[in-house]
């Protein structure tokens, strides 16, 4: 397969993610651009990332009223990014709204099912009375169902996901831990090489690789692990 590592561009200013991105671009198959970073800096940061070289992963996590989400896709779109975010539990008429407004050759539209972050106590306080791979399994039928192309799941939902949705469906996978990293705030984690060998299409790896002390040492590291 082709590089499937997407590195996150999680820091504060341009001038560190173009540092970084010019840095990694070789060893890596995509960026990913956040909320900080683009709040921060505005959306004159997609194409200075896309000069590069590299496609942009835009992960807004769109979540209002269909149309409100169409618009913000549409102008996505202008940006000239390959894949971005929005969360399935926005329901049915939101996600077929996003997918319309991407149209066949815009970008990948991945519904965000369960947060990496998230496990069964903060569902429970939620109201939601699923463990979260059953959550993650609902809203990822759902997407599929409305249409989306990909999907957003932590490592350990790819498996059960690849058995019941259809090959097409594409899964960008964060929670991303070479062994022997610290799984800091993420709850559902994996290695790189278990990932794909579960059916992960897409590894979205953060502070294993920015916050290393060689980031191009390390992407290169974590392309090799995969075979």
């Amino acid at each position: 397969m082709s590089n499937p590592i997407i590195a996150a561009l999680d820091v504060p200013t341009a001038n560190e993610a173009l540092t970084l991105a010019k840095a990694i671009a070789p060893a890596v198959g995509a960026f990913k651009i956040g909320k900080e970073l683009f709040v921060a800096e505005g959306p004159d940061i997609v194409r200075r990332v896309r000069d590069t070289g590299a496609a942009v992963f835009l992960d807004l996590k769109f979540h209002d009223i269909p149309n409100t989400v169409a618009k913000a896709v549409t102008s996505a779109a202008h940006q000239d990014v390959q894949m971005l975010t929005v969360h399935a539990s926005g329901g049915t008429a939101m996600l077929r709204a996003a997918q319309e407004a991407a149209g066949g050759n815009g970008p990948l539209v991945l519904g965000v099912t369960v947060l990496t972050s998230m496990d069964q106590q903060d569902l429970t306080e939620l109201g939601i009375q699923k463990t979260p791979a059953e959550q993650v399994r609902h809203l990822a039928q759902l997407a599929a169902a409305a249409g989306l192309r990909g999907l957003v799941c932590s490592p350990q939902e790819i498996a059960p996901l690849r058995e019941v949705l259809p090959a097409k469906v594409q899964l960008v996978t964060p929670g991303i831990r070479p062994a022997g990293s610290a799984s800091g705030d993420q709850k559902r984690v994996m290695t790189p090489a278990d990932a794909i060998t579960a059916g992960a299409d897409w590894l979205v790896i953060g502070r294993p690789i920015y916050a290393a002390e060689n980031p191009r040492e390390a992407a290169e590291a974590i392309r090799e692990s995969l075979g």
